[in-house]
């Protein structure tokens, strides 16, 4: 019986808002191109879909978008141009980090027109804060990259000082 009540007290028939990040067709008035950095906001009425078109002329391998009105516990993300789609909030500052290609997900290409959209596939889900503030960065380093990178740049420069006192010394 306890488990029953548990149960019921956690349902919730209205979703999470979610954030949807597609590859479509671009709908009137067209696509704004964007470049590796760009901004937006949610439409006023805290749904809908933005259309974008990637114009920077590299390909995107990952995509991070930062706001600061919701937290990521309340936030959903659907994606089929990348694998994975990952949303923390850190001092009120929510990141989501859309990455991972491969396969079936190609990232989004240069060239290539994709949607965000506020709202739910089916059903009903929350809506987003109307005009609630977006940063948008592609091809952003991951920690574990830029770390390996500065390992190897200091093993580099290690071994040169070792060769010039070992020959300095001889």
């Amino acid at each position: 019986m306890v488990g029953l009540f548990a149960t019921s007290a956690l349902a919730d028939s209205v979703q999470d808002p979610k954030i949807i990040i597609r590859d479509p067709a671009c709908q009137p008035p067209g696509c704004t191109p964007v470049g590796t950095s760009f901004s937006f906001g949610t439409p006023q009425s805290g749904t809908g879909a933005l259309f974008f078109n990637n114009a920077s002329g590299v390909d995107w391998f990952n995509l991070t978008l930062v706001e600061s009105g919701v937290p990521a516990a309340a936030i959903s993300c659907i994606t089929d141009v990348f694998s994975s789609c990952t949303a923390t909030t850190v001092n009120g500052i929510t990141t989501i980090l859309l990455s991972g290609v491969g396969g079936n997900f190609t990232g989004l290409l240069s060239g290539q027109n994709f949607s965000i959209v506020f709202g739910c596939e089916t059903g009903k889900c929350d809506p987003w804060p109307g005009g609630l503030d977006f940063t948008a960065t592609a091809n952003v380093p991951e920690p574990g990259t830029m770390a390996l990178l500065a390992t190897g740049i200091g093993a580099i420069v290690t071994r040169r000082k070792k060769m010039k006192l070992q020959r300095a010394s001889s």
